[in-house]
């Protein structure tokens, strides 16, 4: 059975609830809130009230969560009220109808007599026009409606403050007139709240209809997600109460004028929130007792009229086609924290539908603040509107309830037809193109700039990210099954592929729904070559990559791709990604597709992106497939050329060494036996440690040349490499390595000598490969007599240095 939630008073719940809660002030100690007691006492004793009386009565409300207000008090406040040589000030009023309220609602059992004296005060005295002050006017509803809800009162004074209540509501809400509804409005709407689990059936049509129409009037409060959220929670309370006393015929009522017959002047916001509040209460529902029939029955009417304001929106808006109206809007963001309120949904296509767009236009609202920022920022005016907009949507609740918003929308999407799927889907993908190519001029524009507003944007971008993320999980596991096409399967995974390149950037951490994605698409797109061949054309030409012509910053700032740092997250995907399927790739397509890129990026200074895209060019020598072996091996041989002189141009400055030892340990196993390319590949090192090693030479001091020889030092590192290739290289190819490494360590200093010799001898000593050991060996004890008998390392330099690498003449061995 439904449960009413326990709550004292009724406004701070619907505050918290709607996340409308304001900061506390610290309580008053106990001996302050006696003292105020005191006072007033004093003051009622003495016919006098001055402002000293007044700072008791905040000392007293401010205190409210903790004060215990017995019916003496009560007492007290009533004789202040009534005294007739007693002239309070107006601004007082507010307090003492406040205190009144929370001895209402804490008071175990308050007395019937008392209660009756203090209508009759109130109703008599303490309101008189109200109409003028709205925080009067909020305190006054508030009480009246306690007064109702209060089971101890008596039936003529519930009817009295009943129709007081009324009477007022008749009259108008003067809360717009006032800067501080966002304070005064709970208290409004709690009273009305109090007098409808209160009133009989007439009141009750009377207090409905100004509930559900009041949004509407010139001069009522303002709709917002916050005052809509306390609509619902304030309906939801008032159903749990019904169904916690059994008052069916309440819920019938209800049900008739909110779910099934709405009166035309009700206004939608008000509907949808109303029409929520009930399916909350509906989800209370943990046991078969009384009226499970009646309520079954309600939460259908729910769903059906909150099904209907979705499709009158979706209509409305052409399927969110065309710029809706704020208006519309604001429906929108009610109804994606509403159905997140909800509890489970039915699923049904409008829900779904109008949960895609809330997500992606209003919750993650990117698309339509990153016009804004550029053009604040292009046209050098104050970007503090937009940061104003931005913060502003960080803090709202909405922003703070899209994981539960986006999981109520997965949850959906699973019980959803096809033809809605697709639908949402490609809404999803065509957001994450949109999010790359909005975000990236933005990034490029903020950075150093205004790095505040380019963080709080990704504050936004990052839980947009996670949501894309679990959504394509839930896409995977429903699409990629027996029950579709494989050729179907294998356009959702391209697409969901394409899709997280291009929101790449936003991720932050290691997701386990990432990864399952991620293996599962690309399992289905290795299914087949023309699907391998579509992902990899997807990539950005060279030229947009270095041009940015996507990048439309209207000539303001000099485009450099290594500073884009949106596109290079996509490409760093892209290089992740593809060699998990490059045997599948034609040769023409990795030439034209991907080699560009791949050699583009080994030159950019993150070390992370050049590794990546040295780890891909072993990953393509590594490769084999008989249907491209030809081709294949003909192209490996092509890049290696062009793949050492891009590499060992810019080391050790940006190449890092272990990208370089993957890409070359590589072609040394995988280019054919004796190829020019090995050749060219050892030269080019021998060339470049010898000018590392000159460059250490040339400081001509000996301690620099041991500080400079460390394991993380570039020389040292060619070195190793150079040595490590011994073990690796083919047999044609191993006297001429061992003629360079014999010469490169011939011209070194003594102590450098030495060390290299016995990481040699190290190397030879474990090496079990007979065939090559025994010619090693002598080699060995050569080089190391050679260098025990070196006396012109300059001579010995010269010559080494001499003979330059030349890829045009390994090209015509």
């Amino acid at each position: 059975m439904a449960k009413q939630p326990n709550i004292v008073f009724l406004e701070e719940w619907l505050r918290t609830s709607s996340g409308a809660a304001a900061k506390n002030p610290s309580p008053p100690s106990a001996r302050e809130i006696i003292q105020a007691w005191s006072d007033l006492r004093e003051s009622l004793r003495h016919r006098s009230f001055s402002s000293h009386h007044f700072h008791s009565l905040e000392v007293l409300v401010r205190s409210q969560f903790s004060l215990h207000v017995a019916d003496p008090q009560a007492k007290l406040l009533v004789s202040l009220l009534s005294s007739p040589g007693l002239s309070l000030p107006r601004e007082s009023f507010p307090l003492l109808l406040r205190l009144l309220y929370i001895w209402v609602r804490k008071s175990f059992r308050p007395s019937t007599a008392i209660l009756d004296s203090a209508v009759e005060v109130v109703l008599s005295r303490a309101l008189g026009d109200c109409r003028t002050d709205p925080l009067l006017f909020s305190e006054a509803v508030l009480l009246l409606g306690a007064f109702c809800f209060a089971p101890s009162m008596s039936q003529k004074s519930k009817g009295d403050s009943l129709k007081c209540l009324v009477n007022f509501l008749h009259e108008g809400s003067p809360i717009s007139s006032t800067n501080s509804t966002d304070s005064v409005v709970p208290n409004f709407l709690a009273g009305v709240g109090y007098a409808l689990s209160s009133s009989g059936s007439v009141n009750n049509s009377e207090i409905l209809n100004f509930l559900l129409e009041v949004w509407g009037h010139k001069d009522g409060p303002r709709e917002s997600v916050s005052y809509g959220l306390m609509v619902l929670h304030l309906i939801e309370w008032v159903v749990s109460g019904h169904v916690s006393s059994l008052a069916w015929e309440g819920i019938r009522f209800l049900s008739r004028r909110i779910l099934e017959d709405p009166d035309e002047k009700f206004v939608p916001f008000a509907i949808l929130m109303a029409s929520t509040g009930v399916l909350r209460a509906c989800s209370r529902i943990t046991s078969n007792g009384p009226g499970l029939e009646i309520l079954s029955q309600l939460r259908v009417s729910a769903e059906n009229r909150v099904e209907s304001v979705s499709i009158d929106l979706i209509s409305r808006t052409e399927n969110f086609s065309i710029v809706a109206t704020d208006g519309d809007r604001l429906l929108l963001q009610c109804l994606s924290i509403a159905l997140a309120r909800s509890g489970h949904i039915s699923p049904r296509p409008a829900f779904l539908l109008c949960l895609s767009s809330a997500l992606l236009v209003e919750i993650f609202p990117l698309r339509r603040l990153y016009p804004k920022v550029l053009q604040h920022s292009l046209s050098s005016c104050s970007t503090k509107p937009v940061e104003d907009e931005v913060r502003e949507h960080l803090d709202s609740i909405l922003f703070k309830e899209a994981g539960t918003i986006a999981g109520i929308f997965c949850n959906l999407y699973v019980s959803i037809d096809d033809e809605n799927r697709s639908k949402v889907e490609s809404s999803v993908w065509n957001y994450c193109w949109d999010v790359y190519l909005g975000h990236r001029p933005v990034a490029l524009v903020l950075h150093g700039r205004d790095d505040n507003l380019l963080a709080d944007l990704g504050k936004i971008a990052e839980p947009a990210f996670l949501m894309v993320v679990v959504f394509a999980l839930a896409v995977t596991k429903q699409k990629l099954s027996s029950k579709y096409p494989q050729e179907s399967q294998r356009e959702v995974s391209l697409r969901i592929l394409v899709a997280f390149s291009c929101v790449e950037y936003f991720r932050r951490m290691r997701l386990a729904e990432y990864m399952d994605t991620i293996r599962a698409v690309v399992a289905s797109i290795q299914e087949k070559e023309s699907t391998c061949t579509s992902f990899v054309e997807s990539i950005p030409s060279y030229l947009d990559l270095t041009k940015g012509k996507e990048c439309s910053l209207s000539g303001e700032i000099e485009y450099n791709w290594s500073k884009d740092d949106v596109q290079t997250a996509r490409i760093l995907f892209y290089l992740r990604v593809i060699p998990t399927f490059i045997e599948r790739l034609p040769s023409n397509v990795f030439r034209d597709s991907v080699a560009p890129t791949m050699f583009l990026y080994m030159g950019h200074p993150n070390t992370k992106v050049a590794q990546a895209s040295h780890s891909l060019f072993a990953a393509f020598l590594s490769s084999g497939n008989d249907s491209f072996e030809n081709e294949q091996a003909s192209l490996k041989e092509q890049f290696t050329y062009y793949y050492m002189l891009r590499s060992l141009e810019v080391y050790p400055d940006i190449t890092p060494f272990e990208g370089l030892a993957s890409g070359v340990g590589a072609l040394v196993r995988h280019l054919p036996a004796g190829s020019a390319a090995i050749f060219y590949c050892i030269d080019s090192l021998a060339e470049k440690s010898n000018a590392l090693c000159s460059t250490v030479l040339s400081h001509g001091e000996p301690n620099t040349w041991n500080s400079l020889l460390g394991e993380n030092e570039p020389c040292k590192k060619i070195f190793d490499l150079l040595l490590c290739l011994l073990s690796l290289s083919d047999i044609q190819v191993l006297p001429h390595l061992m003629k360079l490494v014999a010469q490169l360590i011939v011209q070194l200093p003594r102590d450098a000598q030495n060390m290299f010799l016995n990481d040699l001898y190290s190397q030879v000593a474990d090496s079990d490969d007979v065939t090559r050991k025994p010619t090693l060996v002598s080699w060995l004890q050569s080089l190391s007599y050679l260098c025990s008998q070196s006396s012109s390392r300059a001579h010995d330099r010269a010559a080494s240095s001499s003979s330059l690498a030349d890829p045009i003449r390994y090209a015509r061995l």
